[in-house]
């Protein structure tokens, strides 16, 4: 637990609430005008986006069915591995609009097996949103359709995202203290 504390301790804040708070209201606008029509299924993307999604949800002014996707390349692990699927939608995605909300698009491998799980399972149309873009070269497939903030090639975690199923409570987006 001390070593968890000293992780924290000397993280350094890279956005504080205010910041995500308005990252979220210009996600929400602009899902807002794009949506207000079509009647989407937000599929939150466990466990990292669910601080984001409980955010954004009483921002969004249309109706919508709300479902969660659960599958992970980390565990407890700060570098990804295989893809471990842990649930699947229960609302049927045929012929719907999906919105998959993502708390960070690192590398792009899980966003992908998310976008063509929805496409099999025959969505009429596949968007993303990521609160937090990493930013660097190796990324594969589609970058999400919106992105609230980018962050350096840090490990990042707060607001959702953990570090070792840690600190998904802290209040804000920090990075890890890079060593030399």
């Amino acid at each position: 637990m001390k070593q968890l504390q000293q992780v924290f301790d000397n993280a350094e804040l890279l956005f504080s609430l205010a910041d995500i708070e308005l990252a979220l209201n210009q996600l929400a606008a602009k899902l807002n005008q794009q949506f207000a029509n079509s009647n989407p299924i937000l599929l939150c993307v466990m466990n990292g986006s669910v601080v984001t999604t409980g955010q954004l949800l009483p921002k969004l002014n249309f109706p919508l069915e709300l479902d969660y996707i659960h599958a992970t390349r980390y565990g407890d692990k700060t570098i990804g591995g295989t893809l471990n699927w842990l649930h699947k939608p229960v609302i049927e995605l045929k012929n719907r609009t999906v919105i998959i909300i993502e708390d960070i698009f690192d590398e792009g491998i899980t966003l992908h097996a998310l976008r063509a799980y929805c496409q099999q399972a025959g969505a009429k149309a596949v968007y993303s949103l990521s609160l937090i873009n990493k930013q660097h070269d190796n990324k594969t497939g589609q970058n999400p359709d919106f992105i609230g903030l980018n962050v350096p090639n840090r490990y990042v975690f707060g607001f959702g995202m953990d570090y070792q199923n840690y600190w998904r409570n802290a209040p804000g987006i920090y990075a890890v203290k890079e060593t030399n």
